[in-house]
């Protein structure tokens, strides 16, 4: 991302005040902190949940718009929780955004996250700056989602969008390259008839 007043200002027009918002956390310390630190930026919590079964059984019954998830929790795990949720065929929370946070983060974590579906890996702990521009990246996102194999959810690929100020994809790149190629061999033939 860009400097961190440049997110935060990019974000003035999100009002996330009405959005179904669970947090789901086995600590209760990070799950008041988490808690509070959405509520500082106006998203009220309606769910705080102690575990994925919880969760689980919420998700089933109700609609919710953003999901925080620890990702070590015992039991079922919230990498667990997240490939449960996308495979749920629960419409509209399979495709809830989800931000999950963990402690101690490493390469495995970084790939169990991608792979499991969740949008965002946060880790712990956490400034309440990172968690706002996390909120606002995912609800930024137009990534489609995939099932692809045992994959269910948010295309894994990040893309800027349509191309910005110009730039050329690598694919324009070599389009260009083979038609001044063409080009440039054109002449040569017509010269020798």
């Amino acid at each position: 991302m860009a400097g961190v007043g440049e997110a935060l200002r990019d974000s003035a027009i999100f009002n996330l005040s009405s959005a179904v918002t669970m947090v789901i956390d086995d600590s209760s310390f990070a799950l008041e902190l988490t808690t509070q630190a959405l509520l500082g930026f106006g998203i009220k919590v309606k769910y705080a949940c102690h575990s994925a079964e919880e969760a689980i059984e919420i998700l089933r019954d109700s609609d919710v718009d953003l999901i925080v998830v620890d990702a070590d929790m015992p039991g079922m795990s919230g990498f667990d929780l997240v490939r449960w949720l996308r495979r749920s065929n629960l419409d509209p929370n399979a495709f809830a955004p989800v931000i999950l946070m963990a402690a101690h983060v490493r390469r495995k974590h970084l790939n169990q996250a991608r792979d499991c579906g969740a949008n965002f890996l946060v880790t712990k702990p956490f400034s309440a700056t990172t968690l706002l521009e996390r909120v606002v990246w995912v609800a930024r996102d137009q990534r489609p989602f995939l099932g692809v194999g045992d994959y269910f959810g948010p295309d894994r690929r990040f893309r800027e969008g349509d191309r910005r100020d110009g730039e050329e994809r690598r694919a324009d790149y070599i389009r260009r390259a083979e038609f001044e190629a063409e080009k440039a061999a054109q002449p040569a033939s017509e010269e020798t008839r």
